[in-house]
């Protein structure tokens, strides 16, 4: 899954307690416990052939029709819907959106029983000389938000759409999957083309693990645009936008695309696929997202991604992001996190790794690519090194590490104090504790060494091989000391597992500091001024401690900062501000106002019926962060981003 600078994470618009990893692991032996009716994955293939057909064609009313064929044999049965899925690091499966689940064998109906204790689990009796049932129902894609579906293009997870027999690792279910698309539509995915008839693709076999890894976006309008490198596997861009005009790529933005895979196989030093993916849906109606498979990730921005390319830098580091994980997360993963079966609880407690350090990757990538100048790549940087400076008074309580339980315990919901709560900050707090380890390595060995090394000694291995290689702490500490001798338990512990993380030492380190001055980067008006729902922001969180939406309601207040300290609560409206009508402009001028005098900024809230004046004390004037270097240390930061040759 994917993040940014501001807030952490693209797909997430995101309490807790300490130790929850240990509750949770107590839940999932509860829930082993309690449902002795569902039978443990074993190693052992799944007799017989599974066929899934997926009827896509209502995109109206968002509905895909299922209809799948089990091979069975008598007696107990169950059947389960996947669960924890993959780049979710969650049990986010969506099992409230099946609909109309019936089963039946030699055409008469089958009773089926929901588990008692497992929603995600469905039992049925075979009668014997039954050797195959079918099973119908719909998935009921979202109609209010995050759309999946619209009449020009969608997106098909194939875990939302299948159930598999309990019982077995799903490598050893072979499935034959179809789809049918409305007419005319063309379409992207991993898998490979057994048939065509018509608007209803067949695919080669597969098993049920690789299929719910190997999704399809399809559309009216799209186009596949080859990045493969020279001599290298194949890697295309699938493309479907809302019109024709937002396919139009220029050479500029074609080169930079096919940069990225050359510095990847550059820095790894090796590829797991036998032919990449990234499918990209460009569109202002379907919900944006960015999610990874082994052989094709999920990417999802607005329409104009090539159109309004000069005015869109913040988004264009999610492609290099998605694509890092094939390396990291998908072949090399950690050990807590691979499961046999999709409704196995999934461990997240090394996603500092998986996610922290191809957040790293994803914006150093983009940069070695050119997808970002260097200043680009420094104003990103900024934006994140000041979260860690000024808004994550929750690193107070709470380590870098526990926040990887944030996916299972918060399920990116919405929180009332964000900052101090935090939210999955070990996407881009772990980008720092990498930045800093890459410039303890190049320091340490007199700029002969650095993270590359270990990335590629790492990731490098088995080059062309897909098999899933886990790894542990351990594995990830031997790496770096493989590199270079020190003890990096003890410097990752201080960082990772305890609170109060030095998270700024590596940019000091790498010769640059951060700075704050009342004017934004070209970068930060970009992002400020990307007009799309999910994270539009006004972010005057450096400065009087407040985020804004759009419609002038508070998003996020910073925890002990100045309008905080002032009674302001997240939620509320600001109506006014010095008895001036609320807008962006009125409250930045405010605040630029208020600079070295005396008088509080007045705030008039609208909350829970009521309004009230707010005035908070705050005198030091806009700021916004940017990165300076600091003469006479060496410039490893722009090492560190300079293309490999």
């Amino acid at each position: 899954m994917s993040a940014t600078a501001f807030p952490v994470s693209r797909r997430a618009r995101r309490a807790l307690v300490l130790g929850i990893g240990l509750a949770l692991a107590g839940a999932a032996q509860a829930q082993v416990v309690r449902t002795p009716d569902v039978p443990a994955p074993q190693d052992t293939p799944y007799p017989g052939t599974l066929t899934l057909q997926v009827d896509a064609g209502d995109v109206r009313q968002g509905i895909y029709r299922v209809r799948e064929t089990i091979p069975v044999s008598a007696g107990r049965l169950t059947l389960q819907y996947p669960q924890w899925i993959p780049g979710d690091h969650s049990p986010s499966g969506p099992v409230a959106m099946l609909a109309g689940l019936t089963l039946t064998a030699n055409g008469k109906p089958l009773p089926w029983r929901r588990d008692t204790f497992d929603v995600y689990s469905f039992h049925v009796d075979v009668p014997q000389g039954v050797s195959a049932i079918d099973a119908s129902f719909q998935y009921l894609s979202p109609r209010d938000d995050g759309f999946e579906m619209t009449d020009k293009m969608l997106q098909l997870e194939w875990n939302k759409v299948a159930l598999y027999p309990a019982g077995h690792d799903t490598r050893g279910i072979t499935v034959v999957p179809s789809v049918t698309l409305p007419a005319g539509w063309e379409f992207g995915t991993a898998l490979e083309t057994a048939s065509r008839n018509g608007a209803t693709t067949t695919f080669k076999p597969v098993d049920f693990t690789t299929l719910v890894d190997s999704p399809i976006y399809a559309g009216r309008y799209f186009k596949r645009v080859d990045l493969t490198p020279a001599g290298g596997a194949p890697v295309h861009l699938d493309v479907v936008a809302d019109a024709p005009r937002f396919l139009d790529i220029s050479a500029e933005q074609l080169q930079v695309h096919r940069n990225l895979p050359v510095q990847a196989i550059k820095l790894f030093g090796s590829h797991h696929y036998a032919h990449y993916d990234f499918l990209f849906s460009l569109s202002d109606v379907l919900g944006g997202n960015g999610l990874e498979h082994h052989q094709s990730s999920e990417n999802g921005l607005a329409a104009d991604y090539f159109s309004a390319w000069d005015e869109n830098a913040p988004d264009r580091d999610l492609l290099a992001h998605e694509y890092t994980h094939s390396w990291n997360g998908k072949f090399r993963r950690p050990a807590d996190l691979w499961t046999p079966a999709f409704n196995v609880p999934m461990g997240d407690s090394l996603l500092w790794v998986y996610e922290g350090q191809t957040q790293y990757w994803g914006y150093v990538l983009t940069a070695r690519a050119g997808m970002w100048t260097p200043q680009q790549f420094r104003d990103a940087l900024a934006m994140t090194a000041a979260n860690y400076d000024r808004n994550r008074a929750g690193f107070r309580w709470r380590s870098l590490e526990d926040t990887t339980n944030d996916p299972t315990a918060a399920h990116r919901a919405p929180l009332p104090y964000r900052s101090w709560q935090m939210s999955e900050d070990y996407y881009s707090g772990g980008q720092m504790v990498w930045l800093a380890v890459d410039a303890k390595l190049r320091a340490m060995s007199g700029g002969r060494k650095s993270l590359d090394d270990v990335a590629k000694a790492f990731f490098g291995i088995d080059d062309g091989s897909f098999a899933v290689k886990t790894y542990t702490f351990d594995d990830v500490i031997a790496a770096l000391d493989g590199v270079v001798h020190y003890d990096w338990a003890d410097y990752i512990n201080r960082r990772v597992y305890q609170v109060d993380p030095p998270l700024l030492e590596g940019l000091q380190a790498s010769g640059w500091t951060l700075v704050y001055t009342d004017q934004p980067s070209a970068f930060e008006k970009q992002y400020d001024g990307r007009h799309q729902s999910a994270r539009h922001r006004y972010n005057f969180a450096w400065s009087i401690g407040l985020v804004m939406n759009d419609d002038a309601s508070i998003n996020d207040v910073l925890w002990d900062g100045p309008a905080f300290k002032a009674g302001v609560s997240s939620g509320a409206t600001v109506l006014a501000v010095n008895g001036q009508d609320y807008s962006r402009d009125t409250l930045k001028q405010a605040i630029a106002d208020a600079k070295g005098g005396s008088a509080p900024i007045v705030l008039t809230l609208k909350y829970q019926g009521g309004v009230r004046d707010v005035p908070v004390n705050y005198h030091d004037g806009l700021q916004y962060p940017h990165l300076v270097r600091v003469e006479g240390t060496p410039d490893y930061l722009s090492k560190i981003i300079a293309a490999r040759r």
